[in-house]
């Protein structure tokens, strides 16, 4: 039995510190930033872009040697933000294949992936390194990738201080690629590279023609293993990943937030996001949570979900806009995290003559207006309660059904009652304890049927006890004029009240 080809691609992202933050901040991609860590005013640089550096920026640079020099945007380092980003960029990886290494950096990114086989799905490996970096982009990550068929190699040539965006070594010449490259991407110890500047050993090209048997003598079998890893002849063995899938998305703002459109200015950028994860997938956004660290300690969420997932991002802004209008944090807002819960695309195959049906969105859309202004209690679909009380019903949320509803039993014509919303109060005389006559909406009416008492009573054990006597009556107005109705009389507080009318 052969043995299958190896090959590996690995993907470098430098300065996570810092394009974790830009990630989201598309305004300040194009100007010098750094990163700061540490508490105040012990902080230094930890990570800082190609412009800040070029305006004489270092890591270890202190706040105030940083202020010293003009137009440098100063930007606290999130470990929060960093650790998303992470998940991101493996979620992305993984996407192109299903064996996934990440080696951990403290101010990088690197994983590795494992491509064999993987040449009819994405094409060569420079087409399908050009594609991940072009997924990364989308997402607002710039790096690098490095294609070969040894795994130390490829991460080697990816970590070296060059100019490249995609390299592919052939087979059999990693050495050749490792030669003019630094030491410093063998992630040496002090101690190694002191030996090896006392050597006058600057290059792995230098390192790979030393003879094993002295090394070995002088360093030992790391000095064996180094010298394997100089020649591109190192063996690992591989260990991949799998990480979890999961829509989220967060962002510590720089300074604290009060104006609602402000906000949606930065809940705009990471539903792009989210939308963007989701459709690599083939999936859409079936809700989204949002939750806003608050100044004063708490934090305030709201989870909006419409009848259909879709990936409509001005559709998802303005419900969000709309639900917070509705229920508006209490304090000024500190941080913002979107939490997304994924649902199947949906798709609706129209016959050639079939009318147009109305987009689901502009339903969602009304409902959240209408919830604005009434409140979400009393929107929704209805449903009755296990209960004998009068108006026993509470409003759920509309959903879609997953399974195909079975076809209901013909209904029987029954006489409707048209339920008054408040009850209106009546005056009412009796004849031998039975209703006689009343006045209603200015009219009298004498009673020529009277149908009842019926007495319903419950929850004796809260505070919402309830006891009624209903009538069915068919009264007359001198007129001529025909009223049926029902007649309700609260006996705990003695009132009595038309509940409503029959057609």
């Amino acid at each position: 039995m052969t043995k299958r080809p190896e090959i590996y691609a690995c993907l470098y992202a430098r300065e996570l510190p810092a394009q974790a933050l830009l990630r989201l901040r598309p305004e300040l991609r194009d100007k010098p930033c750094v990163v700061m860590d540490g508490e105040p005013p012990l902080q230094t640089v930890c990570s800082l872009t190609r412009k800040a550096r070029s305006l004489g920026t270092s890591y270890g640079m202190t706040q105030v040697e940083v202020d010293t020099l003009s137009g440098i945007a100063v930007l606290q380092r999130s470990l929060r933000e960093e650790t998303a980003a992470r998940k991101i960029v493996l979620e992305c990886a993984g996407c192109f294949s299903p064996r996934v290494e990440e080696i951990r950096c403290d101010q990088s990114f690197l994983c590795v992936l494992d491509i064999a086989g993987t040449t009819g799905l994405f094409g060569p490996p420079e087409v399908l390194a050009r594609n991940l970096l072009a997924r990364l982009s989308a997402l607002g990550i710039t790096a690098c990738v490095a294609v070969s068929s040894n795994f130390h190699s490829a991460v080697v040539v990816a970590k070296a201080p060059l100019p490249l965006s995609v390299r592919v070594i052939p087979p059999t010449e990693e050495s050749r690629a490792l030669t003019p490259l630094p030491l410093s991407v063998l992630d040496l110890s002090e101690q190694q590279a002191e030996t090896f500047s006392l050597w006058g050993i600057r290059t792995l090209g230098m390192l790979a023609a030393l003879p094993e048997p002295e090394l070995i003598s002088r360093l030992g079998q790391t000095g064996k293993r180094l010298r394997q890893l100089a020649r591109g002849e190192a063996s690992h063995l591989f260990q991949p990943v799998e990480p979890a899938f999961t829509l989220q998305e967060r962002m510590e703002l720089d300074s604290p937030v009060e104006v609602l459109d402000a906000l949606m200015f930065v809940a705009k950028l990471m539903l792009v996001q989210l939308i963007l994860r989701a459709t690599a997938r083939v999936l859409a956004l079936a809700s989204v949570s949002i939750t806003l660290a608050l100044e004063d300690g708490t934090s305030h969420i709201r989870t909006v979900r419409p009848a259909l997932p879709t990936n409509d991002r001005q559709f998802w802004l303005k419900l969000l806009h709309l639900d917070l209008e509705s229920h508006p944090p209490q304090a000024a807002i500190l941080a913002v995290e979107l939490n997304a819960e994924p649902g199947s695309t949906s798709q609706v195959q129209l016959g050639l003559f079939t009318p147009q049906l109305p987009e689901p969105s502009r339903l969602d859309v009304t409902l959240a207006r209408i919830r604005a202004i009434v409140g979400d209690e009393n929107v929704g679909r209805i449903v009755l309660t296990d209960t004998h009380r009068l108006d026993g019903f509470r409003a759920e949320p509309f959903q879609i059904p997953a399974t195909e509803l079975t076809e209901a039993p013909a209904a029987t014509l029954r006489p409707a009652m048209r339920r008054l919303r408040p009850a209106e109060p009546v005056f009412v005389t009796f004849d031998d304890l039975r209703p006689a006559s009343f006045f209603f909406r200015q009219r009298h009416y004498s009673v020529e049927c009277a149908y009842g008492p019926w007495l319903t009573n419950g929850e004796w054990w809260s505070a919402t006890l309830w006891g009624c006597e209903q009538w069915d009556l068919v009264a007359r107005a001198p007129d001529g004029v025909t009223l049926c109705g029902c007649l309700m009389h609260d006996v705990l507080r003695d009132q009595w009240q038309i509940a409503g009318l029959y057609d």
